[in-house]
């Protein structure tokens, strides 16, 4: 049975309260704790990257227990509504921090609350991403499906980029600490509205019954499915070099671009970008995809993003004073964001079948618990080589309206730009030519694969 208008629209919505709460968390909890609350910047990278190695433990044996799961609510939606509930509470902690801690006190209270945090982004993130196979039929469904839930992540992502520091202001009244506790409740209770849409109306169509797998039986599912290993490298090296920038780019507008109205600037500049991002994975993928296959479009999102990069750095090092021309790298990177977004996606997908062909076991769970880890795997990567390059760079955590721009140091100025755009492009380089080298699902191949899977399964 074909996928129903409110099914779609029900899980589209989920991925947008998802990627709201994801992005808050990703692109702010370093400015948060280290620019607003003064934590060192080192210390908040290391917090950060040691969660994420806890999540390499975590996350792999949480889609060991989505797919051991049986209920008669299927093995998706109780970990997806659970999930929700108690992450949306975290994240509201997370930026609420007492205001009596401090020291190590504070430190402690950072660690704690984001770990927690991604736990239980993971209790809901495993099931939400592995329903795509559980109830699609593959091929141009499931495409049509991954494409439709990316780009409301997308919308999702965007929008808290867009209203994030106008939001902190105006929230706030001037005093970020405030701004952010109350945007980080207004975001945690819409998330949770969002996802009980998503468990009411959609449901498990074809999940395969399967035996639970070991944690020897996980591990090994994963490294006999070359296809999905390659996948996982790929999206490591994306949204590394994606979340570096991202990272980066609000320390660029307060210490770099400058100014004592910088977050409105700020603001104008991701709402363009957010507005791209949401257009390219809405417009400009689906128009692609009628003249281009999906890894011809692939490439192509590789070179607007390293030919985006390429054009901040020469915008860097000149005389900026007008946020507009950032628009034209801007375009670029953002436009091939949102494209590489769906794509992995579909990539990942594809994989499932690949494995269930080649191992003889359907490990959607496993399979796109790693899509979890790698994603928060590089956020915390990116989040270190930016706190790196905080601290070596010597950017004041004054949030006072009078740190202008000439109080940096040249040579931290040229710290900052070439790490927001020169390490992206390079590990931009690696991650295509690991997908050239070892990706063999085209089209063909993945038509063929399902026609096998479907022969088998009618035996």
């Amino acid at each position: 049975m074909k996928l129903t208008g409110r099914e779609k629209i029900s899980y589209g919505l989920g991925a947008v309260g998802k990627d709201m709460v994801y992005m808050l968390s990703a692109s702010y909890i370093l400015y948060y704790y280290q620019d607003i609350l003064g934590v060192n910047a080192l210390v908040m990278g290391m917090i950060l990257l040691g969660a994420r190695v806890f999540d390499a433990f975590n996350d792999p044996i949480m889609g060991i227990i989505v797919a051991k799961t049986k209920t008669r609510w299927g093995k998706f939606r109780p970990w997806l509504l659970a999930g929700t509930i108690l992450n949306a509470a975290i994240l509201y902690l997370m930026f609420a921090a007492p205001p009596a801690l401090t020291g190590k006190g504070l430190i402690a209270y950072a660690a704690v609350t984001y770990v927690l945090w991604g736990v239980t982004y993971t209790m809901m993130d495993i099931p939400y991403w592995s329903m795509i196979p559980a109830f699609t039929e593959g091929g141009k469904e499931r495409e049509g499906l991954s494409t439709l839930a990316r780009s409301c992540a997308g919308v999702g992502s965007a929008i808290v980029t867009i209203i994030t520091m106008k939001c902190v202001y105006l929230l706030g009244q001037g005093d970020e600490r405030v701004g952010f506790r109350w945007l980080a409740l207004w975001i945690a209770v819409l998330f949770v509205v969002l996802i009980v849409i998503t468990c009411t109306n959609i449901r498990e169509k074809s999940t395969v019954d399967m035996d639970t797998p070991t944690v020897k039986q996980m591990f090994q599912a994963l490294l006999q499915n070359d296809q999905a290993m390659t996948v996982v490298f790929t999206i490591v090296l994306i949204n590394c070099s994606i979340y570096i920038t991202s990272n980066l780019v609000i320390y660029f507008f307060k210490y770099d671009f400058g100014g004592s109205g910088w977050y409105n600037s700020y603001t104008l500049f991701n709402t363009f970008g957010g507005g791209i991002q949401i257009l390219s994975m809405m417009l400009f993928f689906p128009m692609l995809r009628k003249l281009l296959t999906t890894i011809q479009v692939f490439y192509f999102s590789f070179a607007m993003a390293i030919l985006g990069y390429a054009s901040l750095l020469f915008l860097a090092f000149t005389n900026m004073s007008n946020v507009f021309l950032l628009f034209i790298p801007g375009f670029f990177i953002f436009a091939a964001n949102g494209m590489l977004s769906v794509l992995t996606t579909i990539f990942l997908a594809n994989t499932v079948d690949y494995g269930e062909l080649k191992n003889h076991r359907r490990d959607e769970s496993i399979i796109f618990s790693m899509q979890t880890f790698v994603v928060k795997l590089a956020s915390g990567v990116a989040a270190l080589a930016a706190s790196i390059t905080l601290s070596l760079c010597k950017l004041s955590n004054d949030t006072s309206e009078t740190q202008a721009a000439a109080d940096a140091a040249a040579g931290s100025v040229v710290g900052l730009r070439m790490t927001m755009t020169v390490i992206p492009i390079i590990g931009l380089l690696i991650a295509i030519a690991i997908f050239h080298r070892n990706y063999i699902l085209n089209e063909q191949k993945v038509e063929q694969i399902a026609a096998e899977i479907k022969e088998a399964r009618d035996r």
